[in-house]
């Protein structure tokens, strides 16, 4: 097995080709401006490479929209303030169900923040950050390998369901260079019917248009759209939908068909006393926090959600079934604990530790928080 000594940067830059894509539409902003040097020069290996560097982040994630209506892979990454410029471009994509991945190494915040390591984008990744109530399918890496590997995944899973799809990672990964391995990845593509081929003036029909008129109703309830809404609300349409109403039908039955397919998670450790949650990098150190807490004679078992959308509720409650406590750690001031609560129920105590604004979480640091709140019994409200 051939290893190479890459940061996190490259390594998701060299993912995205060898995943096929070729078209890299971005806005330079640190931590994650080394993704766009590196493939500045690496997508001139290929006859149908582009890189591009846009005005903004605004023109960017438009960019990536006609790449990906053309059936092309294509990608973007950037930081939070970057992300959140892309908000109306990822609605329409999500709209007009075009798939594509959006990288973001996330600094600290709000507003410009800083470059350290955060996860303080979580609501934005995880609640769609935009208008529109879309979803992104988001997946969080907690090392250089993984995060090579879910980037080939990322790019599979939004051709399958036709959706953006996120990797979601910090400042830390962005810039920890590690051993990787392209060796044994396995890239899958699927059909892209929607894709833009063109159509002479004789054949203007050829091509089905793929954008929608939210003000115009249809011609009557076919059975099939009176089934799916009857699914979602027990009762039959009650007067004519509209078109955007068949669009928000399709990607709601899609993100359901998300949760129960494709939630992905680990467990690490077999301790029945206490459960650790954790995602991304702050995992790798709860993973010697368990360890840590051995040494105070604490069994404890980590829980690590690899998606954070979908959330991966159920095997989190089957987790925390066993256990009287669980307790989440973050680089921020708690903005999963809602999802961690869902999961466990109401009844399950939950404690936190966090820090934002770059303080590193340290392994004695977190032990030192968590036997704290065991003493002191602490539940967060």
């Amino acid at each position: 097995m051939t290893r190479h000594l890459m940061k996190g940067c490259e390594a998701f830059a060299e993912a995205t080709v060898r995943a096929g894509c070729h078209c890299f539409f971005g806005y330079p902003i640190t931590p994650q401006s080394e993704v766009m040097e590196y493939l500045s020069w690496r997508l001139r290996d290929f006859p149908d490479g582009v890189f591009l560097q846009a005005e903004s982040e605004v023109a960017a994630i438009n960019m990536v929209y006609g790449a990906a209506a053309a059936g092309r892979r294509a990608m973007t990454s950037s930081s939070g303030p970057g992300i959140s410029l892309m908000q109306e471009g990822l609605s329409y994509l999500a709209g007009a169900e075009l798939p594509c991945l959006v990288a973001n190494f996330c600094r600290t915040g709000p507003g410009l923040g800083g470059v350290e390591g955060s996860q303080c984008d979580y609501l934005q990744a995880t609640r769609s950050g935009g208008h529109g109530g879309y979803r992104l399918l988001t997946l969080a890496p907690s090392t250089v390998q993984e995060m090579v590997h879910l980037t080939v995944l990322a790019f599979e899973l939004a051709e399958q369901y036709r959706t953006p799809a996120m990797i979601f990672s910090d400042g830390i990964l962005a810039q920890l260079a590690e051993p990787v391995s392209f060796d044994d990845l396995l890239v899958v593509t699927h059909p892209k019917p929607w894709a833009v081929t063109g159509a002479d003036g004789r054949a203007r029909n050829r091509i089905p248009r793929h954008f929608f008129s939210e003000a115009s109703e249809t011609d009557g309830l076919d059975p099939e759209t009176v089934a799916r809404y009857r699914a979602m609300t027990g009762k039959g349409p009650a007067t004519p939908l509209i078109e955007a109403e068949r669009l928000n039908l399709t990607l709601a039955e899609k993100y359901r068909r998300m949760a129960k397919e494709e939630a992905r998670w680990e467990v690490i450790g077999d301790g029945t006393d206490f459960l650790l949650v954790a995602f991304g990098t702050i995992a790798r150190v709860c993973e010697e926090v368990l360890d840590w807490l051995a040494g105070e004679g604490i069994r404890a078992r980590l829980f690590r959600p690899i998606t954070i959308f979908p959330f991966p509720s159920e095997a989190l409650a089957r987790a925390a079934a066993g256990v009287e406590r669980v307790h989440v750690v973050e680089m921020n001031e708690g903005q999963m604990i809602d999802d961690v609560r869902i999961a466990v129920g109401r009844e399950k105590p939950i404690g936190f530790y966090g820090r934002t604004a770059g303080g590193v979480l340290r392994v004695g640091e977190i032990g030192r928080a968590i036997t704290g709140a065991l003493a002191r019994r602490e539940i967060h409200a």
